[in-house]
């Protein structure tokens, strides 16, 4: 007889944990006003208090011994080993906003964002990535822009 498998514990505490941290913080902005009648702080909060609840349920699961292993629907590879380029790409298109926001615009960061991510899971056709990311970047400027939401200039360096 050996030795029972170790149960994943820190998971439902990590996610519970980041869910206060959001509740906490969602509770420095502003809960009521703005646009919609609801501030800021209001969505934060409500996203870190479903996340407290996911991580509370998770470790339920846990303790009632749930097995958490991959179903045939997913098509996941239990035995493959995690892909280091591809979470360098990913973690490289997720810090890309915080260096060329300011410099480049939004469009042009959403487009280099969108294809480091698309690269990350596979994709080769980067001139393809590029314009669609630059659209739905372009997109989402113009859309939050008739919202009256600044997100600076479109194209600052072309002074757009």
């Amino acid at each position: 007889m050996g030795t029972p498998p170790r149960k994943p514990w820190w998971l439902g505490l990590a996610i519970a944990g980041v869910g206060a941290t959001w509740v906490y913080q969602g509770s420095t902005l502003p809960q009521l006003g703005g646009y919609a009648a609801l501030g800021p702080g209001f969505f934060v909060s409500a996203v870190g208090a479903v996340l407290m609840l996911l991580g509370v349920l998770l470790l339920v699961q846990i303790a009632r011994g749930e097995t958490f292993s991959p179903q045939q629907a997913e098509d996941a590879a239990t035995e493959a080993g995690a892909s280091w380029p591809a979470l360098l790409w990913a973690a490289a298109g997720a810090a890309l906003p915080l260096l060329t926001m300011k410099p480049l615009g939004f469009p042009l960061t959403a487009m280099g964002s969108f294809a480091l991510v698309t690269r990350a899971f596979g994709s080769r056709r980067v001139l393809f990535d590029c314009a669609v990311g630059l659209a739905l970047g372009a997109i989402c400027w113009l859309g939050f822009s008739r919202l009256g939401v600044d997100l600076g200039g479109a194209f600052p360096l072309v002074g757009w």
